[in-house]
């Protein structure tokens, strides 16, 4: 299921990569730098709910590894509406990020469904509309670029629909990364990975060819509506970078990495209860379950019962990092970042770094 499906959930009471603009990524003409040090090679999202703070200040502990952070802050609900989320816009943290080196490009995710956003992407005027507020968005802060985390197209409505959307998508990009490129700013998008039927609604060659950097969420394998299970595996990190290779430029393709886990009640068809790696490690300890560690996908998993009821997590840690890591190296990829920032096991930024414990 979709980031943006897990983010509503999650603050709606519980739950929902992050990521990154490659190293040494090659841009197109006129857009915004990206440091080109193997230390800065990676990126990561913002999210606006939670501990804020704690996610800002792991961001600035971590400047000498990221050259980018994504605030998740933005939804667009039309063609001319693109607002910040209440409270989320934080300028002070804007500067803070800069004032560390940090590329600011946040993220705008979107509410229409494939049958709306067709007919919006269809329009010459609304299309056009719509590129005009996201580059005001972009304009109004400062901000070095902008990410475009369409999912709500990509998992509705039919396949007519979806084929709508798959056309007018990539046009809207093209308009939208000259007018970024322009004014030496980014163009960054987010898709699911083309793996197991989903992505119907994206072009990714095209994109690929847009876009600085095409950003793939390795994550949800096992999604919080399904049965228990990793959220990312080697076999299924393997098959998405096959897939990606294979239509995007190796130096514009991002993986992202979970930092987050899911505590599933199986047969009980109730959603998942997303936890951090923290509340994952806590949670364990309490319950007095042992660390078990799955090599076949490279994640940590335990088991534990309350009330009568038995539970499964699944999550990722710095151990996971290590073991799945090489699959980007096996493909020629470095792109690499992280969903999200204040999740995560601390040791992971060691692991990014190539480091055993």
């Amino acid at each position: 299921m979709t980031r943006t499906w897990r983010m509503r959930k999650r603050v709606g009471g519980v739950l929902l990569l992050a990521l990154v603009l490659v190293v040494g990524a090659v841009l197109p003409s006129g857009a915004a730098p990206v440091p080109r040090t193997r230390e800065r090679g990676m990126s990561a999202w913002l999210p606006f709910w939670g501990d804020v703070e704690g996610a800002y200040r792991d961001a600035l502990a971590h400047a000498g590894q990221l050259h980018t952070v994504s605030p998740f802050w933005y939804e667009a609900t039309s063609e001319r509406a693109v607002t910040g989320r209440p409270g989320a816009v934080r300028p002070d943290m804007v500067a803070g990020l800069h004032r560390a080196g940090i590329a600011v490009v946040p993220t705008v995710t979107e509410t229409p469904d494939a049958t709306a956003m067709a007919a919006l992407l269809h329009d010459p005027a609304r299309r056009r509309a719509h590129v005009d507020a996201l580059v005001a968005t972009v304009a109004r802060q400062g901000y070095d670029g902008l990410d475009l985390d369409y999912e709500t197209m990509a998992v509705t409505g039919d396949a007519a629909a979806r084929a709508r959307v798959r056309s007018g998508y990539v046009t809207l990009v093209g308009e939208l990364c000259a007018r970024l490129h322009g004014s030496g700013k980014a163009c960054v998008v987010t898709v699911m990975p083309r793996t197991r039927g989903a992505g119907a609604a994206f072009d990714y060659r095209k994109l690929g060819a847009l876009a600085d950097t095409v950003r793939y969420m390795g994550y949800d394998l096992h999604w919080s509506m399904g049965e228990p299970g990793p959220l990312s595996s080697k076999e299924w990190y393997a098959e998405i970078l096959r897939q990606a290779t294979a239509e995007v430029p190796r130096d514009r393709i991002e993986l992202a990495f979970p930092g987050y886990g899911w505590d599933w009640v199986p047969g009980s068809g109730r959603r998942a209860t997303h936890v951090t790696w923290h509340e994952a490690e806590a949670l364990r300890r309490r319950v007095g379950a042992p660390y078990t560690f799955d090599e076949v996908s490279g994640t940590p998993h335990f088991r534990y019962a309350r009330g009568g009821e038995r539970h499964e997590v699944w999550y990722q840690d710095a151990r996971g990092v290590r073991a799945q890591l090489p699959l980007l190296a096996e493909y020629g990829v470095r792109g690499r970042g992280l969903w999200a920032l204040g999740f995560e096991d601390p040791d992971v930024w060691a692991a990014f770094r190539g480091e055993q414990p």
